[in-house]
């Protein structure tokens, strides 16, 4: 019996039941632009995991298979906490652009087709040319720079179709996380199926990543003119004309505030998309610009340390520079919201560098000191990353409802409140791994231990990660919030290269190549027992304690 076979197609039935169940349960409290968005972002998102699924794997056994296990692993984890730290760095540079030159449709559509050839580039290099770590690199890089450019753009583009205070906006972005989960649902199923089968290969998983970035285009392009209306044609900083011109409309319209504000909305869906040739130009240089920089991203992959230290430089000097905007604020409260941001990104920074082992060192865990025989047949590792994906999927609208009905009662939690949730709930699920190896049997623990860590770790993503995207567009200055998307985005990016350099010393480099799962077990469990439990735990306690101050700076926006 192939349970893997099995479990994919279990898979699919139930995202083809469940996708309809919740589109039509919510089509009349939320703009169709939500659902556009959120399959846009799903197929986006199953390119994305369906390479990550395997990305760990086929550096380990292929691309390294020339070095010992301990050092294939390290220069593995290396790389691939290179790689997903700039993929959550470009996105800064990429809100901005967006913000300044390109606006939203145009950058999403530009990044998503620099993903796409990236994803069919691995395939031809595992297809053609196995092993060749030049073109490898320059395929993850085109991978790279064009996440830069769709990733926090889709997301700022949700937030413009909800207003300031609007409670249906966690909602929205609680159910446009799915999106992105059911995408890497079915990527770790079907791609991880593909690549590690004797009877396909790496190059099947990685082609049908492509695949799915594909789809995700051809639905944005072919649906936005209908659904989206004229907003994100233009740069936020011109899209936002009628409100610059508030003051001059004010003398020019009668009659209440809220009728003021209705006619400027509709001046704003009016708004043709701008025929200015300077843009124009700055916007063809963009493009040009972007695609040199690839083969220079693809230099720095192999670079660990350079850009390691790159990110802590950057992101201090980032995080600098907001506090800076912060105090020269016109209002004190705007100010004060902006330091809640920079506050929250350190907390946010230590999540993802934990919950991130899933792709790295969780996954090599779970190839080395799991028992992953069910029934006979053993479970493809990559296949297990489908957890978070599944919980995620079916946890998602109980999150939802929850904070609705919480809120109508006066009792959701604050967002800071949201933050030490999540973290508790991370350090719980690291600390039943630690528990697990008190159950193994020759130094493989029982699979149910790593099913209820996702459990957590997947309840505790979903107290902080998509109330943290609703954050930024409520606290952030309309004028800058593509720009503080990307330095949220920055958050998760030095948490990938921390996720590297903590994964790395579960490699075990120094137990030789005869090492026992016995001992791999104890490493893996020291690890995690001082990272994932004590250090995210302490992390937790902090947070509890400023969330008062939090709430007092936040200033009525909940």
């Amino acid at each position: 019996m192939d349970i893997a076979l099995w479990i994919l197609i279990i898979s699919w039935v139930f995202v083809l039941v469940w996708v309809p169940f919740i589109i039509f349960s919510n089509r009349k409290l939320h703009p169709k632009a939500l659902f556009i968005l959120f399959f846009a972002e799903m197929w986006e998102r199953f390119s994305y995991y369906g390479m990550r699924a395997l990305l760990i794997l086929y550096m380990v056994s292929e691309l390294f298979k020339e070095l010992s296990n301990g050092e294939a692993k390290i220069e593995a984890l290396g790389i691939y906490g290179s790689y997903t730290a700039m993929v959550y760095l470009f996105p800064v540079v990429g809100g901005l652009l967006a913000d300044k030159v390109l606006g939203y449709r145009k950058a999403i559509l530009f990044g998503g087709t620099l993903m796409m050839a990236g994803h069919f580039a691995l395939a031809i290099e595992g297809m053609v040319f196995g092993g060749n770590a030049q073109l490898f690199f320059l395929s993850l890089a085109f991978i790279i720079v064009g996440n830069g450019f769709f990733k926090p753009n889709i997301s700022s583009f949700l937030g413009d179709f909800y207003g300031l205070n609007d409670s249906r906006k966690d909602g929205a972005f609680t159910i446009f996380y799915m999106g992105v989960n059911i995408g890497a649902l079915l990527a770790s199923v079907t791609c991880g199926y593909l690549g590690e089968s004797a009877d396909f290969g790496w190059h099947y998983g990685f082609g049908l990543a492509g695949i799915g970035m594909l789809l995700g285009l051809l639905i944005f392009w072919v649906y936005a003119p209908k659904t989206l209306g004229k907003k994100g044609i233009n740069p936020a900083s011109l899209e936002n004309f009628p409100e610059i011109i508030e003051e001059d409309a004010i003398k020019l319209l009668e009659g209440p505030k809220e009728e003021r504000h209705k006619a400027l909305e509709v001046e704003a869906d009016n708004f043709e998309e701008i025929k200015n040739p300077k843009l124009r130009k700055n916007q063809i240089l963009t493009y040009i610009g972007s695609i040199i920089f690839i083969p220079i991203c693809s230099l720095f992959l192999d670079l660990s340390d350079v850009v390691y230290w790159g990110l802590i430089f950057v992101s201090i000097g980032i995080l600098g520079y907001i506090l800076y905007i912060a105090s020269k604020e016109d209002s004190k409260e705007a100010g004060q919201r902006l330091w809640v941001i920079v506050i929250l990104f350190i907390f946010h920074s230590i999540f993802w560098a934990l919950f991130e082992q899933a792709g790295g060192s969780i996954t090599l865990f779970t190839l080395e000191n799991v028992d992953r025989v069910v029934l006979g047949s053993e479970i493809p590792t990559s296949i297990f990353q489908l957890l978070n994906a599944f919980f995620i999927m079916t946890l998602a609208p109980v999150f939802s409802i929850m904070w609705i009905k919480l809120r109508a009662k006066g009792k959701e939690p604050s967002t800071p409140m949201k933050f030490v949730l999540g973290l508790a709930q991370l350090a719980l699920g690291f600390a039943v791994i630690v528990f697990a190896a008190q159950f193994a049997v020759d130094g493989l623990v029982p699979i149910i231990f790593l099913i209820v860590m996702y459990l957590f770790h997947t309840t505790g993503e979903l107290s902080l990660s998509p109330v943290g995207l609703s954050m930024i567009t409520k606290l952030s200055p309309k004028r800058m919030v593509g720009f503080i998307m990307g330095v949220w985005f920055l958050s998760i990016s030095l948490a990938n290269k921390m996720a590297g350099k903590i994964g790395e010393l579960t490699a075990g480099n120094g137990l030789g190549e005869n090492a026992t799962s016995i001992e791999t077990l104890e490493v893996y469990s020291s690890t995690y027992l001082t990272w994932g439990v004590f250090v995210v735990g302490s992390a937790a306690l902090i947070l509890f304690l400023l969330v008062p101050t939090l709430r007092k700076w936040m200033n009525g926006i909940h």
